[in-house]
């Protein structure tokens, strides 16, 4: 059997960032892939698609523009999603070629097929070509995740979608259902609604994304709704049925509703039912998440996962450093060995919001004592030139040393915006930061100015009135 220092079985962020990291030390590394590109879910079926959908949606119906020049803008009838997804073609092969590139350029070894694990070193490989066994001293499960298919919802994939399907839907429909208020659900409920499409977006709790800071997501269910998509919160469905080329969906409370499609954002689940951890004594938690401690390692101490497989935060860049750290760990290399203290998320939504450290719900919840500073971009002549007035910054930092605590940003380039927050999070400073930096002229990014200006005038009343 071919021998070597680690195997990752998975060729997605997490695979290929963990086996580059480890052959740039110069490491033998095998990676094992089951489809027939390497990228996973980034860059085939999640992240790099319906992103790039969303600025083809933002493109042809000038939504951005109306705003500026109060164009009109029609689709044409009986489109498809396919008429939207010529540069998504484009950008997912360069990737798949740039990830090619980087295994290449490492010297690391490519296995098509499935993997599985005999025992704590050996691997199984099934493929076309046969079975092959190959053993190493490190094993990195990077398998990514899957849309979670609930017994109960009948997926077709013509009238009844997941996150994976919706990509291959062979028209735009005049309503659409979307179940669930997660990322997922959110990201597409918004992108559809900006074609045109009857959204209607249900959801058991009584607010969407959860995690986010609810004044962001009043701000993004204000400024939806007036796009003409409809919320149906804390209502949940009893059952979904195709019947003569549309969907029927009875809700708890609303009843029967019928829609042309539906997309169910279910959640997700690890992609571990292959592996046979359960032979060798690898710990799962629900929805067959890896159990990892801090280092990402699991409950066999050669072996490491990263990623989507291990659950939250499931980012393609959380996976990336994750699968770098777990290395460093594994074989004692010379780079950093923990993830960024504070981390930036994006909810690529329309208007995207994205977020770091914690909300003001995080500090009524925890009793934190905090300060909101804000600024708008309608305040903002970058905002004014690009006509985007609906859009904020809020910065929440402490009362006692000003130090930055979260940023909050719903608006164009929120996901771009973020890491200006991050960097002065990484070195502990306060929001005074941002008022002895420079920022172009006009830049969006000048709101952090005025944000900061926005708290120290609250910081000024707090002081005053005896904390």
């Amino acid at each position: 059997m071919d021998e070597f220092d680690l195997i990752v079985i998975g060729g997605g962020p997490a695979g290929e960032k963990g086996a580059a990291k480890a052959a740039f030390y110069g490491k033998r590394v095998a990676l094992i892939e089951r489809s027939p590109y390497l990228g996973g879910a980034g860059i085939n079926t999640g992240t790099i698609p319906s992103k790039t959908l969303r600025e083809s949606a933002l493109y042809y119906s000038g939504l951005l523009q109306r705003g500026l020049y109060g164009i009109d803008y029609s689709l044409k009838d009986n489109l498809s999603v396919r008429d939207f997804m010529h540069r998504e073609r484009i950008v997912v092969e360069q990737q798949r070629d740039q990830v090619e590139r980087n295994i290449k350029r490492h010297n690391i070894e490519p296995y098509h097929g499935e993997g599985s694990l005999l025992d704590p070193h050996t691997v199984e490989i099934h493929s076309n070509e046969g079975l092959k066994k190959i053993t190493g001293k490190v094993i990195l499960l990077a398998t990514g995740s899957s849309p979670r298919h609930p017994l109960d919802i009948p997926f077709d994939h013509k009238l009844i979608y997941d996150s994976d399907s919706i990509l291959h839907m062979d028209r735009i429909p005049a309503t659409m259902a979307v179940v669930g208020g997660g990322v997922i659900g959110a990201e597409y409920a918004a992108i559809f609604t900006a074609l045109g499409v009857n959204v209607t977006l249900i959801e058991p709790r009584d607010r969407i994304l959860p995690f986010i800071d609810s004044e962001i997501v009043g701000q993004l269910m204000d400024q939806l709704t007036s796009l003409g998509m409809q919320f149906m919160l804390n209502d949940r469905m009893k059952s979904i049925a195709s019947h003569a080329g549309h969907v029927e969906l009875t809700l708890e409370k609303a009843g029967v509703m019928e829609f042309d499609i539906a997309l169910v954002a279910a959640g997700r689940t690890s992609n571990v039912e292959a592996l046979g951890l359960d032979k060798i004594g690898v710990k799962l938690g629900e929805r067959g998440l890896v159990i990892v401690d801090e280092n990402y390692q699991t409950s066999i101490p050669n072996i490491y996962a990263a990623g989507d497989v291990i659950g939250f935060p499931a980012l393609a860049s959380t996976s990336m450093e994750q699968a770098r750290a777990a290395m460093v760990h594994a074989f004692d290399l010379a780079y950093k060995e923990k993830l960024a203290p504070v981390l930036p998320l994006a909810v690529y939504t329309i208007p995207e919001i994205s977020a770091l450290g914690v909300t003001e719900d995080d500090c009524k919840a925890n009793k934190t004592p905090y300060l909101v500073g804000r600024s708008y971009y309608k305040n903002n002549p970058r905002g004014q030139i690009i006509g985007d007035l609906n859009g904020m910054l809020k910065l929440i930092f402490s009362p006692s040393d000003k130090k930055l605590l979260g940023a909050h940003i719903i608006g164009e380039q929120a996901s771009e915006l973020i890491h200006i927050a991050e960097h002065v999070m990484l070195t502990g400073g306060p929001i005074d930061a941002f008022i002895d930096a420079v920022y172009n002229y006009p830049t969006l990014a000048d709101i952090y100015q005025y944000a900061a200006y926005d708290g120290l005038g609250q910081h000024e009343k707090w002081l005053a009135t005896g904390h």
